[in-house]
């Protein structure tokens, strides 16, 4: 068996546990437990259909979330990282097979989001709701200041390496620490990774499975602690899972082309209006309480 396989197979495993996990906590009525909501699946489904096309599925879920007023705001990072698990875990599998990526570069970014994505969960499962709002505020603004740069083509250019040695690897690794434990906060992952394969002169397609294989493994793991502390939204989150994952496999395979300059735009103008419409209650606390 290949060293990708092998990764493949402890992927499987690591989505089976959590699986095992989420079912167990939600069956012994810790959380609810109702059917898949037809709206939420809807979501799950746009979104990770344009996830999986490079879009992105955080920024996105969180502005209808925001939108329709569908889940409170101190429940959405939890929401985000328990309800994509599983379809992240379908595009990882898809990816990683067919994009050849150095197998230690690429297992120790992995290693290196899931350890920040571990610490990362731990702190934001437990902050109260105006630092969530603030703290997903800004991670929407990021967001929407790197899709600007998607959609104008500002992303540096990269080389042909697929793999990293010595004190770049070391660096990498340490940028996707930091990026796993942002993921925890609403902030995706894969625009930055992008960006950062590309600067360290890697081929920028090596950048799907490395993105898509960082969150397929810390999304799970970080997903266990907002499901034990009951952070997330369960109907919402089941409804993610549900629709997301026919949507990875329709547009892995059978889309081939699609035109998204107008969409990346729209993105960017609700998300930016999401991010404030975030900020502002916070503001408006902050600003009460020093009265």
């Amino acid at each position: 068996m290949t060293p990708t396989a092998l990764l493949i197979v402890l992927l499987l495993l690591v989505a089976a546990g959590f699986v095992g996990y989420w079912i167990r906590l939600a069956a012994a009525g810790r959380q609810g437990s109702r059917g898949v909501d037809p709206v939420h699946a809807a979501i799950g489904f746009v979104t990770n259909f344009f996830d999986t096309l490079g879009i992105g599925s955080f920024a996105t879920t969180t502005t209808i979330y925001q939108l329709r007023r569908l889940v409170d705001d101190q429940r959405i990072p939890g929401t985000l990282n328990v309800g994509h698990a599983l379809p992240t875990v379908a595009q990882a599998w898809i990816y990683t097979t067919l994009v050849k990526v150095d197998f230690t570069t690429l297992a120790l970014l992995i290693l290196s989001a899931v350890g920040g994505s571990w610490i990362g969960a731990a702190i934001v499962s437990g902050l109260p709701r105006r630092a969530i709002q603030r703290g997903m505020g800004m991670a929407l603004l990021v967001a929407a200041g790197l899709m600007i740069m998607t959609a104008l083509d500002r992303f540096p250019g990269g080389g042909e390496a697929t793999q990293l040695v010595g004190g770049t690897l070391v660096l990498a690794c340490g940028i996707n620490f930091v990026l796993g434990a942002l993921m925890t906060l609403g902030i995706g992952l894969y625009a930055p990774c992008m960006i950062m394969v590309s600067l360290l002169g890697m081929n920028p397609t090596v950048a799907f499975p490395i993105m898509m294989g960082s969150c397929a493994f810390l999304m799970p793991i970080a997903g266990v602690q907002f499901i034990k502390k009951a952070r997330y939204d369960l109907p919402a989150a089941l409804g993610l899972a549900v629709g997301g994952i026919p949507a990875v496999l329709l547009a892995a395979f059978l889309v081939q082309s699609m035109p998204l300059t107008y969409v990346r735009w729209l993105v960017v103008v609700v998300v930016v209006y999401t991010a404030f419409a975030l900020l502002r209650p916070a503001a408006e606390k902050h600003a009460v309480q020093n009265v």
